[in-house]
């Protein structure tokens, strides 16, 4: 049965787009404020840093794609489930890789060719936790609301991911 399209009211649609754009645009965005108009050093230690930054801005603008999708859908599978999965699997082992070598490097010389390294991977360790475990940006005035009456909930892409799971294990086998 083919799937048919949904429209989404508009103020759902513009704020999922929006999310996912922003989520890129902040890639160049903090890569040009802080090593172009700071002027950190391009060194190896602020780059690895940056880079699971960045990796996890792609990850969030992917997840705020694919529930868009989803949505517009009629509700279907999270498009990419496999690959948020595969992301939540994989994102630890290299976030406490890039800790280890900012820290390593922070400890042992400290300042500005290491320093904004860690920050940066530290930034990502708290970005994975938004999309993969816990919200923790409350940027709007609902989630606000949420978060002062029932404190911190499970993040959307975490309800998604155990949501599909649950679907998927009460299919009969071969479905």
């Amino acid at each position: 049965m083919p799937v048919r399209a949904v429209a989404l009211p508009r103020q759902v649609d513009r704020r999922l787009r929006s999310l996912a754009t922003m989520e890129l645009v902040n890639i160049p965005l903090q890569a040009g404020l802080w090593f172009g108009l700071v002027d950190l050093p391009l060194t190896a230690v602020n780059l690895v840093g940056f880079s699971v930054f960045a990796l996890l801005l792609v990850q969030g603008a992917g997840y705020w794609a694919a529930k868009l999708s989803q949505l517009r859908g009629r509700g279907r599978g999270l498009p990419g489930e496999r690959a948020f999965r595969a992301a939540l699997a994989v994102n630890p082992i290299l976030l406490a890789a890039a800790l280890a070598v900012t820290g390593h490097a922070t400890a042992t010389d400290p300042g500005r060719d290491t320093w904004p390294g860690l920050a940066f991977a530290a930034f990502a360790v708290l970005e994975h936790i938004n999309y993969f475990h816990t919200q923790l940006m409350h940027d709007t005035f609902a989630d606000l609301r949420q978060l002062r009456s029932a404190g911190l909930r499970r993040s959307h892409l975490a309800r998604d991911l155990r949501r599909a799971r649950r679907t998927s294990s009460q299919r009969p086998p071969g479905t």
